[in-house]
């Protein structure tokens, strides 16, 4: 560290009057360093350094070197712990902005008035892949939004699919666990993801997706964003609603067929995150537009559990998408490390207006993501610069605080039971084209992992449940029968 060099840095930053971070300016730095060769050189205590010492640490004593000392110890540390799911992934900066008024509905303050921004942050991230991995596998694929409002920050952890997994949250680290290497071999293994299947049903709303062609996305800028929970939050008169988020692309939902995937990844394992990189910095910014789902106490009174049911969709013919708003993003990281890797998205980061969701699967995510960024992260996970909310509302006394917020919702949850969506997806909503890449897409991964007879069985009994038509054409293409 030279101190001359931060010395002229803040100076430089204090002129244009802009926050100054090291670790997130490093373009700055190194200008600094190419303008400033002979600046004095220090540790980071600030005490000056010899160039004798700094240069050699040949025939003495290595722990009476400072800086060698100090320069390894940082080394060693500069880097954080893998995310524990979603490693691989790309970020990108920008704005909300309200289209149409909804206060009546959420009284939350980046959502009160048409034409107001709000400065966000949006990650893409593979499921599956590890860094350095290819992001163009078939995968359910993470889209979360950070958004900076003036009441503190409040963050959508969302998916590809508008349904999740499992609604039992103690069979989480079953699913993370299938989609990694096998703990042996260190190989992936599909062969537990099957299993997981047929142990839980009622995740096949989202692998149909998974393995039809919403699996691969042309680009992140085709590639929607879902909230799965149904949220409850509070408009401006009191009343309660619940709401669910869907966020879509305005260059509409896009795919890839698996061959054009492969021929992609030959030249390019990381073609998401450069076309996502090479369009902002082309002017050609990415946008999505918001959307909510709204949901009433009576219409919770009417259809039940069913509305906070993650597993399924909530039915468009009765709950029609009402427009909210616009993200556009306009600006890349310039720093990796302090601006995406270092970036951490919780459920749990609500503002006023939003209370949370009621089903177990969000009360589980707002312990584990907080645990895992203290892992990850340090205790201080959320002073980092990216995390930090840009506006805290200050509270000098008891009586400015804000106004008491009603509790979350009670449920009683129910077995999940999906395969009636399942069924109305593929029978309906699946052109016959899209019902033929699902069986050839089922075929190639099922020919490819070669699952026991009995796991590959229990597969075909499942597909049976949803469509008959759909298991038999999977087994034919696997040369099989179906044993009842």
């Amino acid at each position: 560290m030279l101190a001359f060099w931060i010395m002229l840095a803040v100076s430089s930053v204090a002129a244009v009057k802009e926050p100054y971070h090291p670790a997130v300016d490093q373009a700055t730095l190194r200008h600094i360093l190419k303008e400033s060769p002979n600046g004095l050189l220090s540790i980071s205590n600030g005490a000056p350094v010899s160039s004798v010492e700094a240069s050699t640490a040949l025939n003495q004593p290595l722990l009476l070197n400072n800086f060698f000392l100090d320069h390894m110890t940082h080394q060693m540390r500069e880097r954080t712990c893998t995310r524990t799911a979603h490693i691989k992934g790309a970020a990108a900066f920008g704005y909300f902005e309200v289209t149409h008024d909804i206060s009546h509905i959420c009284r939350a303050s980046f959502l009160n008035k048409i034409g107001k921004r709000t400065p966000i942050v949006a990650r893409f991230s593979s499921g599956i892949a590890e860094k350095g991995g290819s992001e163009l596998s078939r995968e359910i694929r993470g889209f979360a939004l950070k958004f900076y409002t003036d009441e503190g920050n409040f963050d959508i952890p969302g998916i590809v699919t508008p349904t999740f997994v499992i609604t039992n949250p103690v069979y989480y680290p079953n699913f993370i666990h299938a989609i990694r290497r096998h703990p042996a071999s260190y190989l992936y293994d599909p062969i537990p993801l099957w299993e997981m299947m047929v142990k839980h049903p009622e995740s096949m709303n989202a692998f149909l997706l998974m393995f039809a062609d919403r699996g691969i996305p042309k680009t992140y800028r085709h590639m929607p964003c879902y909230n799965v929970h149904t949220l409850q939050v509070i408009g401006k008169d009191g009343k309660t609603y619940f709401v669910r988020f869907h966020i879509l692309p305005t260059l509409g939902i896009k795919h890839m067929t698996t061959a054009q995937a492969q021929e992609t990844n030959f030249k390019d394992q990381d073609f998401y995150t450069r076309d996502l990189r090479d369009a902002i910095d082309k002017g050609d910014f990415p946008s999505w537009t918001v959307n909510v789902q709204i949901i009433t106490e009576e219409d919770v009174l009417q259809y039940g559990y069913q509305l906070f049911d993650i597993t399924r969709v909530i039915p468009l013919k009765k709950f029609p998408l009402h427009p909210v708003g616009k993200i556009v993003l306009n600006r890349n990281p310039t720093n990796y490390f302090a601006e995406v890797d270092q970036l951490g998205f919780n459920p749990g980061n609500l503002v006023d207006g939003i209370i949370g969701a009621p089903d177990k699967v969000f009360e589980a995510r707002r312990y584990a993501y907080t645990d895992a960024q203290m892992y990850r992260l340090g205790p201080h996970a959320r002073e980092i610069p990216v995390n930090c909310p840009i506006n805290v509302p200050e509270v000098p006394s008891k009586t400015n605080c804000r106004s008491r917020q009603p509790g979350l919702l009670r449920i009683i949850e129910e077995e999940p039971y999906n395969f009636d969506q399942a069924r109305e997806l593929y029978e309906d909503e699946m052109t016959d084209e899209e019902r033929e890449r699902l069986h050839e897409n089922l075929i190639l991964t099922m020919k490819a992992t070669s699952p026991p007879v009995e796991v590959q069985q229990d597969v075909l009994h499942v597909l049976a449940q949803i469509d008959p038509e759909l298991a038999y054409n999977v087994a034919r293409g696997l040369n099989a029968t179906i044993a009842y």
